[in-house]
């Protein structure tokens, strides 16, 4: 398993309230789309990250982390595994404190990185899933 309870725990509840949804445009037929809508309603600023730059759920979007002229805390990744280590190397090198794949993305060279660039990080699950179980 790609972070265990306590890291789950930990980015949810102590690495910051910005998180940077890589994958979100205002498709509500997509996955991004309700899980960054469960984050806001858990207090979490989501930031939508995509080519197109649109605005969802009344944030801002931008085509690139790069882009955000403000830190983020937390990316959460909703592209395939083939493209999500990229993703993951963009984060550290913004400064993001973790990274989250979401479930069905999994890169272990990626992780590997992650964690020796110092972020936290979990793959394979849905924060959308993991936060109400926080109670």
């Amino acid at each position: 398993m790609y972070g265990d309870d306590a890291t789950v725990r930990k980015i949810l509840t102590e690495l910051g309230d910005t998180w940077a949804v890589v994958g979100l445009s205002s498709n509500r037929r997509r996955a991004a789309y309700g899980v960054a809508e469960v984050l806001q309603r858990y207090g979490k600023r989501v930031v939508p990250v995509h080519p197109k730059a649109e605005t969802v759920h009344g944030e801002r979007g931008y085509a690139s982390l790069a882009d955000i002229p403000f830190a983020v805390d937390v990316v959460d990744v909703f592209v395939n595994s083939d493209l999500a280590g990229a993703v993951a190397d963009e984060a550290a090198a913004v400064g993001a404190k973790a990274v989250w794949f979401q479930l069905g993305v999994v890169d272990d060279a990626a992780y590997g990185r992650t964690r020796a660039a110092g972020l936290d990080m979990v793959m394979d699950r849905c924060p959308a899933i993991e936060i109400p179980r926080l109670g």
